[in-house]
């Protein structure tokens, strides 16, 4: 398809307008290599009633002047290449010409002839989507100038011939005919691509291939459709004009034609809604849109492609709109006058509910209630609530109401919301309420309820500074009511029992810490004959007299000492009246003051002290007299302690080492002298211990009967153990040399018979150590010292009687015990009961102590190791004992 004969290399531009205003492809041949400003062609909208203003290039390579012309915008080199430019009328109206270029090479064979003119025909060209049959229908012929010289044949191929959809088109490869074979819906392939060749009989191609682009004509085929959400909402009572939201649809047809053209449309709700017919914008119309009348409105849209025209294509959709709730709507009462009863005195208690009803959705703030009561409790005896279920006020009594006082109460009552009203005129509403208070038996109430008295502070004793009386509320008297005091911390006044006078009972100090802002709080409690009683409070404002001396605050100051300068102190006071009798001060020098010290810059508590002449270091007292503005002060001293300061810390002067050194001295010397003091006193205390011969050992005893040992460093029994001289009666046992014996004591002696236990006389005393059995009744005795009856006067002579070795005598002694106890009084006997301790018979693990008295085996200490834990410190001491002694 190349003509052979050119020497030059050169390219044609083939261009056509359709005569109608569907505008076709151009077809340009232009050099295989462009400078820039290289013009390929113009477009023009000829046929066309409208007049092109702009133009758009799709590629960045090239632009279109404002005449149409399509110029480079840079040099570059191509082999085939295809673009768009995007036409705008003066309708604002958009069209896009297809741009198709193609290279001719300079390098031909030579023909017959030579031909500058087009090389292919036809120039692209459309179809009619969903053509109606019969097919095949023929298109266009295509033919080549080469078949001028030979004998030539056609093949297409691409997009509806050999890729999908398939055999779409055919082409008779000997005419060049070119023909559609079915119907072609343009939403689907709105233009298909394709190029065509063409051969000699021997199979070599003759010319370039063709690129042919049939373009599909759009047809008014497919309805509106609506896209996106149909769902909106918007508050009611809103503003006329809300936007409210924007229903969206779209049409399968050619854009920007009018095939494409929506025209939305309202079907009902027009006198709520509006929508705009082309932006399918909805908006409010009025601004009385209630939910509480409609909460959902369901509204009918049409949409009509071409413009609206009766010829277009539409569908209908139903938009919802939803209401949402805004607070229009006051709680209302259901009665028009409530009423309650409620007995007097009674707090904290519920007294009516209060129904109401509101129009706003349910458990929102719009609808949820808040109550007040706006007449009615200027003494705060109400308080308001609302049942969060039932939305119903409620209404407390918090403050006892007084039947004597208000038997009746009235009430009004208000309802609002928890957010204010919007978009009415309507206020909150208001109900009269009528509460009765039932009458009760009241106990007497203090009037007034606080009584202030003025006191002056260290009042006499006794003296009596108020009466604080009660009433009866329903008698209006006090007869017959008593006072007391329930409160009264520093326990400064008594209350008249019957009159309520107050009278001071200590001194009422001003000045002390149970006073809070120059008041003293007590509290009075009232009770009538039938036991009610009434609560007051006596607040004491107490006065100030001047009973306070001012006293300065330091009395040890340290002075810096400043080389040859004379150095000061400040002295500061404190008087814990009030003024008048307090400051300022006046400070003067003492009578006794030695002239070294004066005094400068006064203010109403302090002073400055300054020596008078240059002094060394050391401590100086100094008298100061200070008084009140009363002149009421005393004198008193100052130690100031002169020395070389090493720092100030908060502007007190600290005093170097040396002068720490020397004021520690003294007390250094005492501390030490007092330690070699108590040194010498404990060195002393144990010499006089060790050298003791015989001290105590006291045995620890479990069962807290007690008990001590002798330490002795004899080898074997003395003298005073003989077996000759012990004296052996029932009842008595010889230990570690001791005359032991015991006799019986009992309250109740029931029968001659009885079997007495162990008991031993030990300085003086006597102890009951087992179990006394009189009859048929047993008793514990716990050990009883007596050292009156039986004394070491009664043991001397019996030691010393040996008429008492026999049986005979110790009867004796028994019938005088048992004459001592009948002859005595009743009253006798509470000093001679048996008393209960852990004995050492019957059931005790330690045994009996007369095993460590049995004189058979003197010289033998085994039955140490046979004795319990109780004598285990005593069987030590005494195998040490005799170990050493051996």
């Amino acid at each position: 398809m190349m003509i052979q004969t050119t020497i030059l290399r050169f390219c044609s531009v083939l261009f056509q307008s359709a005569a109608s205003c569907e505008l076709r492809p151009v077809l340009a041949q232009v050099p295989k290599r462009l400078p820039a400003g290289y013009v390929i062609a113009e477009v023009t909208l000829k046929g066309c009633a409208a007049k092109p203003v702009a133009f758009t290039s799709s590629d960045p390579d090239f632009t279109v002047n404002t005449d149409g012309t399509i110029i480079t915008v840079r040099g570059l080199e191509i082999t085939t290449k295809q673009f768009s430019v995007l036409v705008q009328d003066e309708n604002r109206s958009d069209w896009k010409v297809d741009i198709i270029l193609s290279c001719k090479d300079e390098k031909s064979s030579s023909v017959a002839h030579k031909r500058t003119k087009r090389r292919w025909r036809p120039l692209p060209f459309s179809i009619i989507e969903n053509d109606s049959p019969p097919f095949p229908k023929e298109l266009e012929m295509i033919s080549s100038d080469s078949s001028v010289n030979y004998t030539v044949y056609y093949q297409i191929s691409g997009q509806g011939v050999t890729t999908d959809p398939k055999e779409l088109f055919i082409l008779n490869k000997n005419t060049g005919m070119l023909s559609v074979t079915r119907a072609v819906d343009r939403e689907q392939y709105p233009q298909f691509n394709f190029i065509a060749r063409v051969f000699d009989v021997s199979g070599r191609e003759t010319d370039a291939f063709l690129p042919i682009t049939v373009n599909v004509e759009d047809k008014n085929d497919n309805a509106p459709e609506f896209i996106g959400s149909r769902f909106f909402t918007v508050e009611e009572r809103c503003r006329a004009g809300t936007v409210i939201g924007q229903v969206n649809a779209t049409d399968k047809d050619q854009a920007k034609t009018p095939h494409t053209l929506i025209k939305f449309t309202l079907h009902n709700a027009t006198d709520m809604f509006s929508i705009d017919p082309f932006t399918g914008v909805i908006t409010a119309k009025t601004n009385t849109l209630d939910r509480e009348a409609q909460e959902k409105v369901y509204v009918e849209i049409e949409i009509r492609d071409m413009g609206g025209a009766s010829s277009g294509l539409f569908s209908r959709g139903t938009v919802v709109i939803t209401l949402t709730d805004v607070n229009d709507n006051p709680p209302t009462f259901k009665e028009k006058l409530y009423k309650a009863k409620v007995q007097e005195n009674q707090e904290n208690v519920l007294v009516t509910r209060i129904p109401v009803e509101d129009k706003d959705l349910v458990n929102t703030s719009n609808w949820k209630a808040l109550f007040e009561v706006t007449k009615g409790n200027e003494s705060g005896n109400f308080r308001m609530e609302t049942d969060p279920k039932t939305n119903e006020g409620l209404l407390y009594v918090i403050k006892g109401l007084d039947f004597e006082k208000t038997p009746l109460v009235k009430l009004e009552i208000t309802a609002r919301n928890e957010v204010p009203l919007v978009g009415t005129d309507t206020k909150w509403l208001s109900v009269p309420l009528e509460l009765s208070v039932g009458d009760e038996d009241e106990g007497p109430e203090f009037n007034p309820a606080i009584l202030y008295l003025k006191v002056k502070e260290n009042v006499a004793n006794g003296t009596i500074i108020g009466t604080y009386k009660a009433l009866d509320p329903e008698n209006k008297n006090s007869n017959g009511i008593k006072y007391y005091k329930m409160t009264d911390p520093g326990n400064w006044i008594t209350v008249v029992e019957n009159t309520g006078e107050l009278k001071t009972a200590n001194t009422i100090d001003r000045e002390s810490p149970l006073v809070h802002k120059d008041m003293y709080n007590i509290t009075i409690r009232a009770v009538d004959e039938s036991k009610k009683t009434g609560k007051g409070m006596v607040i004491i404002q107490i006065e100030d007299v001047n009973d306070n001396m001012p006293v300065i605050l330091d009395p040890d100051l340290i002075m810096c000492s400043k080389d040859d300068m004379l150095s000061s102190v400040l002295v500061e006071a404190v008087d814990l009246d009030q003024r008048p009798y307090s400051t300022p001060f006046i400070f003067e020098l003492g009578a006794d003051h030695d002239g070294k010290w004066k005094m400068k810059d006064a203010t109403e508590s302090s002073v400055v002290l300054e020596q008078a002449v240059a002094l060394p270091t050391g401590l100086y007292s100094v008298p100061l007299l200070v008084k009140d503005l009363q002149g009421f002060g005393k004198e008193q001293t100052v130690n100031v302690r002169v020395c070389t300061c090493e720092r100030e810390e908060n502007g007190v002067g600290i005093c170097g080492a040396r002068s720490a050194s020397s004021s520690l001295g003294s007390l250094g010397i005492l501390a030490l002298v007092l330690s070699g003091l108590l040194l010498l006193l404990l060195s002393l205390l144990l010499i006089f211990i060790c050298s003791t011969k015989r001290d105590k050992l006291y045995i620890s005893d479990d069962t807290g009967t007690g008990g001590m040992l002798l330490k002795s460093n004899t080898e074997a029994p003395g003298e005073e153990v003989k077996d000759g001289a012990l004296l052996m009666i029932p009842g008595t046992e010889v230990v570690d040399g001791s005359l032991q014996s015991g006799l019986m004591e009992s309250k109740n002696v029931t029968s001659a018979s009885g079997r007495y236990g162990q008991q031993f006389f030990q300085g003086g005393g006597v102890y009951n150590t087992t179990t006394q059995e009189f009859g048929t009744e047993k008793f514990y005795s716990s050990g009883r010292y007596d050292n009156n009856l039986y004394g070491n006067n009664t043991l001397q002579k019996l030691s010393n009687r040996s008429a008492l070795d026999t049986w005979k005598t110790n009867g004796r002694y028994l019938d005088r015990k048992l004459a001592y106890f009948g002859d005595k009084e009743e009253g006798r006997y509470a000093d001679d009961l048996l008393k209960t301790y852990g004995h050492e018979g019957m059931g005790s693990p330690a045994g009996s102590v007369g095993c460590c008295s049995n004189l058979g085996e003197q010289e033998s200490v085994d039955f140490l190791n046979t004795l319990g834990p109780k004598f285990k410190p005593l069987a030590d001491v005494c195998y040490t004992t005799n170990r050493t002694g051996n």
